[in-house]
């Protein structure tokens, strides 16, 4: 048996998409900039997805721009709102718990001078607002703040962070990284400037991912060639994937409610199972309209999560202890630090996320093996609780 609960690391493609991703390259070949049929026919297919990832957004406020996922998205969304700015003596502003490739970004920007402003979070991992109304009042030139972390799902208030912004004396640049909420939650907020999205934490094809800017907003290319994607992402579209987003988008905006309903399901049986059979857990992602329904992350006392993650691999289930892209990193976890766990805590915290293909009889299993090897770490640490 495999069970797989790592769907915010990356889900598994649909396999409508995959359908539409091998038409696109067996029949639909033509590269969309050409003049003859074959190239219509692929500048066709684009608008198609175009429509289909846009309707996700639910808004007609916003323009969409491809890119190769949400990396790429969120460097041209900081970098490319940056280089039309003439001021550079604002600070910008960020929150403490950013995904690494919003966070790495103010990093860089803070070697080479510009000052940056970290938002503090509560021991909920949500963004102190009166921390960002402090921030606002140095007339930053830019503030990202993710809609889902990616490893407890806290939503972030982005309604009221656009609110705040457009009170705000001097009005910064709003970009949100929405990687993890993205067909996984409504999003309608017309406020933000800059949204990054990705397919492949929707059941679409890695390596492609999108940009919404706002229609009229000034945005610089951070690479330069053709004239593809209005002049800010140039390059051969990638029509395949870009064809396998949009057929993702339409499947998840099909099922937008269903979906919420089922993962918020499987997430309160599985903490329901796991608290009434294991001691000494903290729950951190609990159900709540506060809380992405995909993300679940438990803390278990007396473990190292590293380990509990490679026993139940044994068993045929995945799950992980961090972001995929931090996995392999020693260094201590951020957004664990923010939520002011105990060391403990931290250090035995796993992330399970779910996604429409799992089952509720899956969990029985997962809860059985959890139980045993939890128990059996504890053994060998000594834990008592």
């Amino acid at each position: 048996m495999e069970i797989y609960l790592d769907n915010s690391a990356t889900t598994q493609p649909l396999a409508e998409v995959i359908a539409s991703v091998n038409h696109m390259m067996a029949e639909n070949y033509g590269n969309p900039s050409a003049l003859h049929r074959r190239g219509l026919e692929a500048e066709h297919a684009v608008k198609k997805a175009r429509s289909q990832v846009s309707a996700l957004f639910n808004t007609g406020n916003h323009d969409l721009i491809f890119t190769s996922g949400g990396t790429e998205s969120n460097n041209l969304a900081i970098f490319g709102s940056l280089a039309t700015a003439r001021d550079t003596s604002r600070p910008l502003v960020t929150s403490s718990i950013e995904h690494p490739s919003v966070l790495n970004i103010f990093k860089h920007l803070e070697k080479i001078g510009r000052k940056v402003i970290y938002i503090r979070t509560d021991p909920q991992g949500f963004v102190d607002l009166e921390d960002l109304k402090k921030a606002l009042d140095e007339h930053p030139a830019l503030v990202s703040i993710m809609t889902v972390n990616n490893e407890i799902g806290s939503i972030q208030p982005i309604a009221e962070i656009a609110r705040l912004i457009e009170t705000s004396d001097n009005k910064p640049v709003f970009h949100t990284d929405a990687v993890q909420a993205f067909g996984k939650i409504p999003l309608q907020s017309t406020a933000v400037d800059l949204m990054s999205v990705s397919a492949h934490k929707f059941h679409g094809p890695k390596g492609i991912g999108g940009l919404f800017v706002k229609k009229g907003f000034r945005l610089a290319p951070i690479m330069f060639g053709g004239g593809q994607e209005t002049n800010l992402r140039p390059g051969t579209e990638n029509t395949p994937a870009i064809v396998g987003m949009g057929t993702a988008a339409a499947w998840a905006e099909s099922h937008l409610s269903e979906n919420m309903d089922k993962l918020n399901q499987l997430k309160a049986y599985l903490i329901n199972g796991v608290t009434n059979e294991i001691p000494g857990v903290r729950i951190n992602s609990p159900v709540s309209p506060r809380f992405a329904p995909h993300i679940l992350s438990i803390s278990f006392k007396g473990i190292r999560g590293e380990v509990l993650l490679h026993s139940l691999e044994q068993d045929g289930i995945y799950v992980a202890t961090r972001s995929a892209c931090s996995s392999k990193k020693k260094s201590r976890n951020h957004v664990l630090d923010a939520l002011q766990l105990t060391p403990d805590e931290a250090e035995g915290t796993i992330r399970i996320s779910f996604s429409s293909f799992n089952r509720q009889e899956e969990l029985d299993y997962v809860i059985e093996k959890m139980k045993h090897h939890v128990a059996s770490i504890r053994r060998i640490t000594g834990w008592r609780g």
